[in-house]
C-alpha cells in the first residue's frame, strides 16, 4: 500500500516492490494513473504472498476496507 502526497492510499500488487515504487514516482513509463498526480508516493505497508492469485485476493480484500482499517493495517492513526 502506498501513501500519496495528498494523504490518500493506493493498493496494488507487484513482484518487485522497489521497481514498482520507482515507477509510481515517475522513473520509467509505468505507474498507475492514480499516482501520477499524487507524487511523491511512499511505501506504507506490504506483505508477502505465496502466489499471484493469493496476492490478488488479498489486494481485493484490502481495497474493501475503510480508510480507518487501512491506516490501522499500516500502523498509522487516522
Amino acid at each position: 500500500m502506498l501513501r500519496c502526497a495528498d494523504g490518500t492510499l493506493y493498493t496494488g500488487i507487484t513482484t518487485d516492490i522497489g521497481r514498482r515504487l520507482a515507477e509510481h514516482n515517475g522513473e520509467g513509463e509505468a505507474g498507475a494513473r492514480y499516482t501520477r498526480s499524487r507524487r511523491p508516493v511512499i511505501l506504507a505497508y506490504s506483505e508477502p504472498a505465496a502466489s499471484r492469485a493469493e496476492a490478488s485476493r488479498r489486494e481485493a480484500a484490502i481495497k474493501q476496507l475503510d480508510r480507518t482499517r487501512k491506516l490501522a493495517l499500516c500502523g498509522t492513526k487516522a
